[in-house]
């Protein structure tokens, strides 16, 4: 049986995207900043809880050592993220109002947390005989796209939140080159609707769950350091 850990799996993208992988037979780690809500999820779900904030290190630390007791890790979901600048107006804060503020509270969670993750948790992946990883990124992290005229990314006036995934893309690409015993990709679910953009995406989480879904169960001979939304491949 594969072992799945999500970040912020309680609700949203990350939730469903629990569901289908527990429904194909895999144990799924519910990971959740808030314990009680992780609980319920992981008990709506059939899958396990486990308390974990990506923006705190004593709480992976703690993460690891559960799952670690538990039996060990072969596949991380990077889901965990935030878009202050959606959150703090009715518009979105573009480039002439974009503080500092805004600028470290979004990485905090969706680049630091990145990071402060997949480093706790690499040790338990490399003893995995096909490990995985899944980093949610955005096609607003394109700089291809955003810097093309006629693109949904072009018109997007927002720089903290796409700025922060165009470093998950980085740091994708960086740790595959640098493990390539794990498959480390980065993948854009696609405007879906969720709390985190005030249910306003086009489709629904079972459809952006989709391409999250599939990378997690690439196995050792999927692809390595690339982009990827349902259709395929994406410009960096």
């Amino acid at each position: 049986m594969t072992s799945i850990l999500i970040t912020g799996a309680n609700k949203g993208l990350g939730f469903e995207t629990a569901r289908q992988l527990i429904a194909a037979g895999h144990i799924v780690y519910i990971g959740s900043r808030d314990a009680e809500r992780g609980r319920r999820a992981a008990e709506q779900l059939g899958g396990r809880a486990v308390q974990l904030d990506v923006t705190d290190d004593v709480s992976v630390r703690a993460a690891v050592a559960a799952i670690e007791a538990d039996g060990g890790l072969d596949v991380l979901v990077n889901n965990a993220g935030i878009a202050v600048e959606w959150l703090e107006t009715n518009a979105v804060i573009g480039a002439a109002d974009l503080t500092s503020e805004v600028m470290r509270q979004t990485f905090e969670t969706n680049v630091f947390g990145t990071v402060r993750v997949l480093h706790a948790f690499l040790p338990l992946l490399r003893r995995s005989t096909a490990p995985v990883v899944v980093n949610v990124s955005s096609s607003l992290a394109s700089l291809a796209r955003v810097a093309t005229p006629g693109t949904s990314a072009y018109n997007y006036p927002g720089v903290a939140y796409p700025a922060s995934k165009a470093a998950v893309n980085m740091i994708t690409v960086q740790y595959a080159k640098a493990f390539p015993d794990i498959r480390i990709n980065a993948v854009e679910p696609g405007f879906t609707k969720t709390d985190l953009n005030g249910n306003t995406g086009r489709q629904t989480v079972e459809q952006g769950a989709e391409i999250i879904v599939r990378m997690a169960q690439v196995g050792p001979q999927g692809p390595t350091g690339g982009y990827f939304d349902a259709e395929g491949t994406l410009p960096w």
